[in-house]
């Protein structure tokens, strides 16, 4: 099976981690995508609420869409949340799958400063995903490492149709998608100052955070 991962800390999850992982799946031709609740993420001092919180809203947004699927190897961990190190233990649990990490412009951006991120190229392709349009400046240092292994999404699916995929792992297929102008924290703000958030989170995520009065002052 082909499946993309989207990682985060997911506090809360909103539809800017909802809307670009389905469209990806469907771009892409994906079985499913996996999200990967983070339970250290090294990159950001703490969380907001706990990981059991945060994992079970991931979980009550998956048994709304179903070609979502929780990944909890991170969440489980007590140990910072590399992800080269969760993508090898992955490969090494499902040898039968093929991993697409799915990300963003500014995360790839600062992709050098991950734990041995040039070693996830062994073990996944990389999704980019990018405002259509969009160009990265010419002189960035990262835009050698695109243009050394890029392939265009389209090409790519014709491929897989075709029975002549690419590698399992080491591209990385930029994707123009409708990327949303939604963020965490905009979506905690709003609830701390009891506005809506019906246009940013799921009803079923909305419920959980009544439910259990989270991101209260």
């Amino acid at each position: 099976m082909r499946i993309g991962i989207l990682g985060g800390t997911f506090d809360p999850i909103h539809f800017g981690h909802i809307r670009p992982a389905l469209e990806v799946k469907q771009l892409l031709h994906l079985d499913k995508v996996w999200l990967m609740p983070n339970h250290i993420p090294p990159h950001k001092q703490m969380t907001n609420v706990s990981s059991q919180h945060r994992l079970a809203m991931v979980e009550d947004v998956c048994q709304q869409f179903t070609d979502l699927e929780v990944c909890d190897i991170e969440i489980n961990r007590d140990s910072p949340s590399y992800t080269v190190v969760s993508l090898q233990n992955l490969q090494h649990t499902y040898p039968q799958h093929q991993f697409y990490f799915i990300m963003g412009m500014d995360s790839f951006l600062h992709l050098p400063s991950w734990h041995l991120w040039q070693t996830l190229f062994s073990h996944c392709h990389i999704v980019l995903c990018q405002r259509s349009g969009w160009q990265l400046d010419a002189e960035h240092s990262m835009q050698q490492v695109l243009d050394e292994k890029s392939i265009n999404h389209v090409d790519y699916v014709q491929q897989l149709a075709s029975h002549q995929a690419p590698l399992t792992h080491g591209a990385i297929i930029p994707v123009p998608i409708a990327l949303q102008n939604i963020s965490s924290t905009a979506v905690r703000h709003k609830l701390l100052n009891n506005e809506s958030v019906d246009e940013l989170i799921a009803p079923t995520t909305l419920n959980y955070i009544q439910q259990h009065k989270l991101y209260l002052a």
